[in-house]
């Protein structure tokens, strides 16, 4: 996975991401999700809302067998960001609301994630810092089936400087009927504002 986040000006930023998730570790492809959006800041560092775009390509299997189901998603999504820190522990919240245009179906959801980077061998998220990540996320639909699903991951991260983090953690996901847990590695490219009047 890859998350950018590249600020435009002193309050406005935008959102690039990359997520290529596959059922085994290289080839077998389950999701493609390409993720955009411009951010706005409310504060300096604590308060964010964004809106965005995402596609979604999916392979899903059909029951016990070889046989895949292809579709493609377009979504529109609008989020809310907020974040706190209480000593070592930086914790952030993330409301989001999805409108989800499949092939012969619009969607609404709703997803609340609540985040905590936990530096390790330094007081605060410096460079050449390791640190602790989990988050807990809970997706709620609009109609039909209220309950969608539930992530709860755990992770090792590692800050190379004040712009790249890298992280490699496990996620295991509840669905409606069945589990499904997985790998990930993550790549973060924080990229800050050049004013050209300094």
């Amino acid at each position: 996975m890859y998350f950018g986040n590249q600020k435009i000006n002193e309050r406005f930023n935008w959102h690039n991401e990359i997520q290529y998730r596959n059922y085994n570790f290289v080839d077998d492809l389950q999701q493609l999700l390409l993720r955009t959006g411009v951010g706005y800041n409310l504060t300096e560092n604590n308060n964010t809302i964004l809106l965005g775009y995402g596609y979604i390509h999916s392979q899903n299997y059909v029951g016990n067998t070889s046989d895949k189901v292809k579709t493609n998603e377009h979504r529109v999504f609008q989020q809310y960001i907020t974040r706190q820190n209480f000593g070592r522990v930086f914790m952030q919240h993330r409301y989001r609301i999805e409108e989800r245009f499949l092939s012969d179906d619009f969607q609404m959801r709703l997803r609340y994630q609540l985040g905590f980077n936990i530096p390790i061998n330094n007081k605060t998220m410096v460079e050449k810092t390791f640190y602790a990540s989990a988050y807990n996320e809970i997706f709620i639909n609009t109609q039909n089936t209220f309950f969608d699903r539930n992530r709860l991951y755990g992770a090792l991260g590692y800050v190379i400087n004040k712009n790249l983090k890298v992280e490699a953690g496990f996620m295991a996901q509840t669905l409606e009927n069945t589990n499904r847990n997985q790998f990930q590695i993550a790549l973060f490219n924080n990229l800050p504002f050049n004013n050209p009047k300094n």
